[in-house]
């Protein structure tokens, strides 16, 4: 059976996406609301790749966009598990912006999303199966 640290090791999730016109605001930047549905998607992921149960999430923390992220750019999602607790876990999301035709990088958007655990009854079990 895995350590709590080598299942939070082996749960990173990366994805990568392009940044296409139908997701930019009039600015033809990506619109924070479809960052954070592909940030809780991500964190979805890491959640479920961590646990192997079903998970919702129950809140979010502090979302910092730091730096627009224009269109015709390639975006980095990287969700890694941060704390565990009994029935739930806190997972961060950092979305990098890369250009396409260089090799500039950098963290545009950064935030937390809280999972928790459930059953088929939808009540909270524990997250991790104790040995």
């Amino acid at each position: 059976m895995l350590t709590v640290q080598q299942r939070i090791k082996e749960s990173e999730t990366r994805i990568f996406k392009a940044v296409f016109p139908n997701t930019t605001n009039h600015y033809d930047t990506l619109f924070g609301g479809t960052a954070l549905h592909m940030m809780d998607e991500a964190a979805f992921i890491c959640a479920t790749r961590f646990s192997r149960k079903k998970v919702v999430t129950i809140s979010t923390d502090k979302i910092d966009f730091t730096k627009a992220i224009p269109e015709g750019t390639i975006v980095e999602l990287i969700a890694q598990v941060e704390t565990v607790g009994n029935t739930s876990c806190m997972v961060r999301v950092e979305i990098y912006k890369e250009d396409m035709y260089s090799y500039d990088r950098e963290l545009a958007v950064a935030g937390k999303f809280t999972f928790v655990a459930i059953n088929d009854d939808k009540k909270p079990i524990n997250i991790i199966d104790k040995a």
